[in-house]
């Protein structure tokens, strides 16, 4: 241990409602990203999964952090998500120019709801990895890698997308046709959402809260494991390029917070530097 580090017990508790519920909904996201992956209509699918996604990272929020925080957060998230993108289809900022065919539905503005609604739920799981890493009162530098968790994932969601006709770039790029100018919107609107969650859910306190909860980190690695697996044998044709691209991208940071996680709740302490 460092000089000055020093190791606080944790109380350990049994799983709530809120982390039974969450667990369920995370089975549902799961059950229904493999009937995308192999049904004949997986445009369909995206709202379950994406609205399953967002319900296991709240009630996971609200088993550490209750019910009024958890809301708060995954009601900000929405509406910054939904207003970035809004913003994004009419002036090309902060992502470059695109737009969103009329495939997915519904839309509020020209942006799915399903949009703004995935924000939310890859948004405090991302933040919760984020956590596992930098589990001291360092907020700036767990929303930077909270904002890098998150982007990551965009290494798979921008080309899955583009195959089901859900948006169009004006100009394509040199990664699967999404521009560079995708990604570092990504972060800086990342960035911002990070923000918002450690204000609804960081603190002094968040090595021991919501953001330690291993339900999130678990619904992270679940999404990086299953995008890798779709990429590299389910989808047709296969795409080895965005399976390890992605796969990389995230198990960055999926890799390393699920064995703090594990690692903690083996001891029951967490690490705190002052």
């Amino acid at each position: 241990m460092r000089p000055g580090n020093r190791r606080r017990k944790r109380t350990r508790r049994g799983p709530d409602g809120f982390a039974a519920a969450g667990a369920g909904f995370l089975a549902s996201m799961v059950a229904a990203q493999v009937t995308s992956g192999v049904g004949a209509e997986p445009v369909r699918w995206i709202n379950p999964v994406v609205g399953a996604l967002a319900a296991a990272a709240g009630c996971f929020a609200a088993s550490r952090r209750g019910a009024v925080r958890a809301a708060g957060a995954v009601a900000t998230a929405m509406a910054l998500g939904h207003t970035v993108e809004r913003i994004g289809v009419r002036t090309g900022l902060p992502f470059g120019r695109y737009t969103y065919t009329p495939v997915l539905r519904p839309q509020v503005g020209g942006v799915p709801v399903a949009v703004a609604v995935a924000w939310s739920g890859m948004g405090l799981a991302a933040h919760a990895v984020a956590a596992v890493l930098v589990p001291d009162r360092r907020p700036v530098r767990r929303i930077a890698v909270g904002a890098l968790a998150l982007t990551a994932w965009d290494a798979f969601l921008d080309p899955q997308m583009l195959r089901h006709d859900l948006w169009r770039w004006a100009r394509r790029g040199t990664y699967r046709g999404v521009p560079a100018s995708n990604f570092a919107g990504w972060l800086g609107v990342s960035a911002l959402l990070m923000a918002a969650t450690e204000a609804w859910v960081g603190g002094p306190d968040a090595s021991e809260g919501l953001v330690a909860s291993e339900g999130l980190v678990a619904t992270y690695g679940l999404m990086a494991a299953m995008e890798t697996l779709a990429f590299a044998v389910v989808f047709e044709p296969a795409d080895p390029v965005v399976a390890v691209t992605g796969g990389a991208a995230m198990g960055a940071f999926a890799v390393p917070a699920a064995v703090l996680a594990v690692r903690r709740r083996g001891t029951g302490t967490d690490t705190a530097r002052p």
